[in-house]
């Protein structure tokens, strides 16, 4: 049985929770509590040293990074729709994985926490909506004659990007300036078995 450990506030969280459940894969989920601080104690940093969720637990092989147990529950669960083993169709794919853990992370994720917690990891918000703005442009670009990033369908590659790519007026970026992204997330949302938030 998978075990993941999350939070509700954590989009990385939200990203695994999404496919998990577009996937119907039976897991157990464990709840952190954040205001305790319960992902920096002893026994969780023994899971992840980075103190950070998601974690996914499959039978005593710990993955502790998003993109990782995307990769995981794609491949496992999915066969070859979400994540191809075709190289140029898998490259395709983790070009936007990579998107994820680059642009939309130092500006829309890092953006967010620090409105939300005034928590700055790296920069102010005027420097993380800038990167965001590169984010989203790359998105509108792609976007506006297709209806998913990448093959045609919905790949890990649009649940990787889409849980900042919401959030982003919590970062103070009116998403009415990306059109195409807007219909995406909409297009997402209405998915059979969407995870809420």
């Amino acid at each position: 049985m998978i075990k993941l450990y999350y939070m509700p506030p954590s989009g990385n969280s939200y990203k695994v929770r999404i496919l998990l459940s577009l996937l119907d894969v039976p897991h157990e989920k464990i709840l952190l509590d954040n205001v305790a601080r319960e992902h920096k104690s002893p026994k969780f940093l023994a899971l992840n040293p980075r103190g950070e969720v998601p974690v996914m637990d499959i039978d005593g092989v710990i993955l502790w990074d998003s993109a990782a147990c995307l990769v995981y529950v794609a491949r496992q669960f999915g066969g070859d729709i979400w994540l191809p083993a075709e190289p140029v169709q898998m490259a395709q794919v983790m070009q936007w994985v990579a998107l994820a853990g680059n642009e939309i992370q130092f500006g829309l994720q890092y953006a967010r926490r620090g409105m939300l917690h005034d928590r700055w990891t790296a920069g102010n918000l005027e420097q993380g909506q800038a990167i965001s703005h590169v984010a989203l442009g790359v998105l509108e670009g792609r976007l506006k004659n297709n209806d998913w990033l990448a093959l045609g369908r919905t790949t890990i590659a649009d649940i990787a990007c889409f849980p900042y790519v919401e959030t982003a007026p919590q970062a103070r970026i009116a998403l009415e300036d990306y059109p195409a992204v807007v219909k995406w997330i909409a297009r997402c949302k209405a998915l059979p078995r969407w995870a809420q938030r």
